[in-house]
């Protein structure tokens, strides 16, 4: 398919996991995609697998500098953009009481902070009709053991779309937040484990975890005119998780 073709993307955390797996997809559909990401290693063996129609940037959601710096080279390399999938994300595990500044600062910098400055540093090249994705989480809506902190800050996301829907009316940019349950992702597995989180996917109602593709797929249909009267809302890849 070329759902994307001609579009311009940047997929912040695209090295690997749901961002890999989103731009591939926004790749094979026809769309340039700027990989951008702290690890600039893994970033460049990501663009080297893509091909010609991906370029790394490294840099952190969490410094403005770095932000600018993705900006400048999307402008003078691509004059605009289409596509931002503001996906880079961290947590781990802390029940209240064991809960630490620093670990509050370093969710809510890269999951709130850094959200905030990916999507309002590309704005002035936003073209209309332009799509920002922003990753979410089941965890943004159900009690979640030990996660509290995580899950807050995905719960602000899911506030940030209802409220850049209304910011962005009259501008033709819509911008909607894709969700994911437990998928197979080096996060996830650092953080979880490889055997908690294969259960914890077999509680799914399709008994599973998913798989970056899947994700990859839905995020490929919020980027392109498929989805053209979505905005605000929140698309689910859970296998029925936070569903059910």
């Amino acid at each position: 398919m070329d759902r994307l073709k001609g579009k311009t993307a940047v997929v912040t955390g695209g090295g690997s996991g749901i961002g890999l797996g989103a731009a591939r997809r926004f790749v094979e559909e026809g769309a340039f995609v700027y990989l951008f990401g702290r690890r600039a290693d893994v970033l460049e063996a990501a663009a080297k697998e893509l091909g010609s129609s991906a370029r790394a940037v490294p840099g952190s959601v969490t410094d403005l500098a770095d932000l600018d710096r993705l900006y400048a080279a999307v402008k003078s390399e691509r004059g605009g953009l289409d596509i931002v999938f503001a996906n880079a994300g961290t947590g781990n595990f802390a029940a209240l009481g064991a809960i630490t500044p620093d670990q509050y600062e370093q969710t809510f910098d890269v999951n709130v902070k850094g959200v905030l400055f990916t999507v309002q540093k590309a704005l002035p090249l936003m073209r209309a009709g332009g799509s920002i994705i922003l990753t979410g989480s089941t965890t943004g809506t159900m009690g979640t053991p030990q996660f509290s902190i995580y899950s807050a800050s995905k719960a602000a996301v899911r506030n940030f779309a209802r409220s850049w829907a209304e910011d962005l009316r009259g501008t033709g940019i819509r911008v909607n937040v894709l969700s994911p349950g437990p998928t197979l992702t080096d996060l996830a597995l650092e953080v979880v484990g490889k055997e908690a989180f294969e259960a914890l996917g077999a509680t799914t109602p399709l008994g599973r975890i998913g798989d970056p593709s899947e994700t990859g797929a839905v995020a490929a249909f919020l980027a392109s005119s498929d989805s053209s009267f979505m905005t605000g809302g929140e698309v689910f890849v859970d296998g029925g998780f936070a569903q059910v």
